[in-house]
C-alpha cells in the first residue's frame, strides 16, 4: 500500500432485523471507494464475531474509521458499545468520522454520545460527520440518495478532514508510537 494511501475501516454499528444499515453503509462506502488516498474496509458487526482476533486485527490495522451508526432510543447500538469496548490500543491516537441516521435527529445524539466514549480511548473524533434524519424517506427504493449533491458533499468534507488526521496521526505513531500516560 503507497504511503499516500490509507486504511479505512467502516463499522457498521446495527445488528438488528431488518436494519437500514446496510442501504447507509453501501451508499457511504461507494463514496469512499471513489478516492484514491484511502483502502476501504467494510467491518459489519452484524457479520463479524466480536471479541475476536479477527475483529481485534481490523481495527488495529485501520489507519481510520467511520462509524456508521443508528439511533436508538436517543443512543447508539448496544452491540456496537460492546464492539468499542472489547478493544483499547487498537483505537489510540487515530480519528473516527461518523455517519448517523435516524428519526428527527439524524442520529445525531447518538453521535454525540460515541464522542465521549471514543475520547476516553484516545482516538481523535472529527468535526465534519454525514447525517440521515427520517432515513428511510432520504433514499430510493434503488438505495441512491434523493438529493446526492448535497449528501455527497457531505461525505466529501467528512472523508477530506479524515484523511488529513489519518496521515498525520499514522505520520505520529511512526515517529512516537502513541502510549496512554
Amino acid at each position: 500500500m503507497s504511503t499516500d494511501r490509507f486504511r479505512l475501516a467502516v463499522i457498521v454499528g446495527s445488528v438488528r432485523e431488518g436494519r437500514f444499515a446496510p442501504v447507509v453503509s453501501t451508499w457511504f462506502t461507494d463514496q469512499a471507494q471513489q478516492r484514491a488516498d484511502l483502502t476501504v474496509d467494510v467491518v459489519d458487526l452484524a457479520e463479524i464475531p466480536f471479541p475476536s482476533k479477527e475483529f481485534a486485527e481490523r481495527i488495529g490495522a485501520a489507519d481510520a474509521f467511520v462509524v456508521i451508526t443508528p439511533e436508538y432510543n436517543h443512543g447508539y447500538p448496544g452491540p456496537l458499545k460492546t464492539a468499542i469496548d472489547s478493544l483499547g490500543a487498537q483505537w489510540q491516537a487515530k480519528p473516527v468520522g461518523f455517519v448517523s441516521y435516524g428519526g428527527i435527529s439524524g442520529g445525531l445524539r447518538s453521535v454525540e454520545q460515541l464522542r465521549i466514549v471514543f475520547a476516553e480511548l484516545h482516538a481523535v473524533t472529527i468535526r465534519e460527520t454525514v447525517s440521515f434524519a427520517y432515513a428511510w424517506d432520504q433514499f430510493t427504493d434503488a438505495g441512491q440518495p434523493r438529493q446526492p449533491d448535497a449528501v455527497n458533499a457531505a461525505a466529501t468534507a467528512l472523508l477530506d478532514q479524515l484523511a488529513w488526521w489519518a496521515k498525520a496521526l499514522r505520520s505520529a505513531r511512526t515517529a512516537r508510537p502513541y502510549a496512554t500516560v
